[in-house]
């Protein structure tokens, strides 16, 4: 059983900058691909940003490249999400999820990719 644990949300003025972590336990953190998600009131959950096992492979949402830098520290079974130049857009409940199925030659980018997920926290960037 994976255990995830997200930290680092706030509320950030836009333009500003956070950094969340996602800490894993209960399994081996380096042979998962990771990935986050946010989801805003009233919308459906959506992709944000994946990364492979190694941190070699990286994807983002168009809405997020060149804002948002994903990556990993497998010593420290820890995923991270640098965020800059926030938008009130931005403002949701970031999840990071975890596939401990095989990895596919493409990082997923969607819920049904992931088999474990964290309790989420919350961003809100003000206007």
């Amino acid at each position: 059983q994976v255990q995830l644990v997200e930290s680092g949300g706030g509320l950030v003025q836009a333009g500003g900058s956070l950094r969340l972590s996602c800490a894993a336990s209960g399994g081996t953190f380096s042979s998962y691909a990771m990935g986050w998600f946010r989801q805003a009131p009233g919308k459906e959950r959506e992709f944000v940003s994946a990364i492979s096992r190694s941190g070699a492979i990286t994807k983002y949402a168009d809405s997020v490249k060149g804002r948002f830098t994903i990556s990993r520290d497998n010593a420290k079974n820890t995923m991270y999400l640098q965020m800059n130049s926030l938008k009130p857009e931005d403002t949701a409940v970031y999840y990071c999820a975890a596939r401990i199925r095989p990895t596919i030659k493409v990082l997923p980018t969607t819920i049904s990719g992931y088999d474990y997920w964290g309790q989420g926290t919350q961003v809100t960037v003000s206007s």
